[in-house]
């Protein structure tokens, strides 16, 4: 299999600084729509993990663009970590780390490819609502409405199990991050990624800031007060 290649797309919102949004396994970059940042947004509207920095590359090459802040979102923390430890002259300080575990399991992921072949939308279904947790039900009830359906019809097998193939050898390093300000963002009720793993992955960065948010689940930019968070080190 021939992996697509990863296309960007500039949105310029009147912001001095731009920030990379790396959307996570089974959504796109409108995952984000909710999100009110201070900066301009560098996303990905074509989408594969094994191409990811060359296309990156070529997109801030395209708009001029000589240093970038990122956010990375679950699969895209993984996307995060790595471009940053591959061109660290590329990355401004501000790195946020969002739901995110140092790896998953490969028996874990094989598990999932089992129940995508099975029953992919029924799959999907489940999944999505694990994102959110009990508290969350009017964030869910938007989600439900307007991105769940686009996102179980469009993902297929193939894009899915391209994602599962990439995390099954990603992890996070924290070498890869120790000269940079990491902020890492996470649901206390995330049921996806467990706090727990994201803070053994602060552990090994004792520079980072660790925000957790109580009520919350494994999309925590769905919280209100998610924004207001990330922002650039001097505004801090």
């Amino acid at each position: 299999m021939t992996s697509p290649k990863s296309e960007f797309r500039l949105f310029d919102r009147g912001f001095e600084e731009t920030i990379l949004l790396i959307p996570g396994w089974a959504t796109d970059y409108r995952v984000f729509e909710e999100l009110d940042l201070g900066f301009n947004y560098l996303a990905p509207i074509k989408f594969s993990p094994f191409n990811f920095k060359r296309g990156l590359i070529a997109a801030l090459h395209a708009h001029g663009i000589e240093r970038i802040s990122i956010l990375g979102w679950s699969m895209g923390a993984f996307l995060a970590s790595d471009f940053a430890g591959a061109h660290p002259n590329r990355v401004d300080d501000g790195i946020f780390i969002v739901s995110a575990k140092e790896r998953y399991e490969k028996d874990a992921l094989e598990e999932t490819r089992v129940h995508l072949k099975k029953n992919r939308k029924g799959y999907l279904y489940k999944f999505f609502n694990d994102c959110f947790c009990g508290s969350e039900r009017e964030a869910f009830l938007r989600f439900k409405n307007g991105l769940l359906k686009s996102y179980i019809a469009e993902n297929d097998d193939e894009t899915l199990f391209e994602g599962l193939d990439y995390l099954s050898d990603a992890r996070i390093k924290p070498g890869g991050l120790e000269r940079k300000n990491v902020t890492f963002i996470h649901g206390r009720e995330d049921r996806i990624a467990p706090m727990r793993e994201a803070l053994k992955l602060k552990e090994g960065l004792p520079q980072a800031e660790f925000i957790s948010l109580d009520g919350t689940g494994h999309i925590p930019f769905f919280n209100p007060s998610f924004s207001g968070l990330v922002k650039m080190r001097e505004a801090r």
